[in-house]
């Protein structure tokens, strides 16, 4: 017999092999009972971005399907955020975000934007630079490769991950 119980926002499935915890989406996703599992609290997200462009637009309805709280800043130059939150050239793409006290550039993965803000490394923020295909808000006919980065107020980059 297996017996689902809701806890500080996770759920706790008891089963024949052992004990399962899950918590918010991943919960949901195991078909546990909405009224059983409190929906996290959105993450506040504040996105600088161009008001015509259809790829930011659909960049923060990726954000929000993923649990941030989107605050738009529609901007027709957004030179200014770059150069104040220090996005170097080689790092820029058309939008440019501020979640805690990190800079997110581009079409990052909300998932990625979230394992940052769980590390918390010392780094100014994540960026995907360019507007690489299959990234979200870049969905389309392909996808390629490409690599979120972090960079720190010098410009210098790692590899955070791989998509």
């Amino acid at each position: 017999m297996t017996r689902v119980v809701a806890v500080l926002g996770f759920a706790l499935i008891a089963g024949a092999t052992g004990l399962l915890v899950l918590r918010g989406d991943d919960a949901k996703a195991a078909g546990v009972s909405a009224a059983l599992v409190p929906a996290a609290k959105p993450i506040p997200i504040k996105v600088y971005k161009s008001p015509t462009c259809g790829c930011c637009k659909s960049w923060v309805e990726h954000l929000q399907k993923n649990g941030f709280a989107v605050e738009s800043v529609n901007m027709p130059d957004l030179s200014a955020v770059k150069t104040k939150y220090g996005v170097k050239q080689q790092l820029q793409s058309c939008h440019t975000a501020i979640v805690g006290n990190y800079v997110v550039e581009g079409h990052v993965p909300a998932d990625v934007i979230k394992k940052l803000l769980t590390e918390r490394p010392k780094v100014a923020g994540l960026a995907v630079p360019g507007m690489p295909m299959g990234s979200p808000g870049m969905e389309g006919a392909f996808s390629q490769r490409y690599d979120v980065l972090t960079f720190d107020k010098d410009g210098k980059t790692t590899v955070y991950a791989r998509r």
